[in-house]
């Protein structure tokens, strides 16, 4: 949070927790003044919309949120600036992302390879995310009507038939999936100045 709560043009965070979450209480960001709390559901397009939710009295239709994942704990100042700073005049809203650099195989049920897919034109999606707040809503709630469950809010807004922005963002900005991805994140966070 300390990259988003070090900006002066941040109204405000909202951090959305498990039921009954346990490790908020003892962290020291609690108490912060731009800080409020809401549960989350059951999948991530879920706790964003409760998230939103707890927005809707204060923010009109082209405020600008930010939605950033927590397992991303990576993230730099710098990358956070130059989101906002290419998105703020777009009309839908955009997102990190890398390029891809690996070759990408596709793989049978049996874990043989199928095919070699090409990596030309494709990213890696990374938070945070950064759109028009009714695009988002509307788009978060059509998909949940559709049945959709999508994975990212980009992926609701496209499927709303919007084009969300492509920004460069920092392949150390990585998600904390697999238990080896902590070390990784640590020593990249060791190496990170204080925003």
């Amino acid at each position: 949070m300390a990259p988003f709560l070090a900006r002066p043009d941040c109204a405000g965070v909202v951090v959305v927790l498990a039921p009954g979450d346990r490790h908020w209480p003892a962290l020291r960001s609690v108490g912060h003044a731009k800080i409020q709390t809401v549960d989350g559901g059951a999948e991530r397009a879920d706790s964003v919309r409760q998230g939103l939710a707890a927005l809707r009295h204060r923010l009109g239709d082209d405020a600008w949120v930010l939605v950033h994942d927590a397992a991303r704990p990576c993230l730099q100042a710098a990358e956070l600036a130059a989101l906002i700073d290419r998105v703020r005049g777009d009309q839908v809203g955009g997102l990190l992302a890398a390029p891809l650099v690996d070759t990408l195989k596709r793989a049978d049920d049996s874990g043989r390879v199928t095919e070699t897919v090409s990596r030309e034109r494709l990213w890696r999606a990374l938070t945070p995310q950064m759109f028009r707040f009714g695009i988002l809503s509307h788009a978060l709630t059509n998909a949940a009507q559709r049945g959709i469950a999508v994975t990212d809010e980009a992926q609701a807004v496209e499927l709303a038939g919007f084009r969300p922005l492509l920004v460069a963002g920092s392949a150390d900005n990585i998600k904390i999936t697999l238990p080896e991805d902590l070390p990784r994140a640590e020593r990249i966070l060791a190496t990170m100045q204080p925003s």
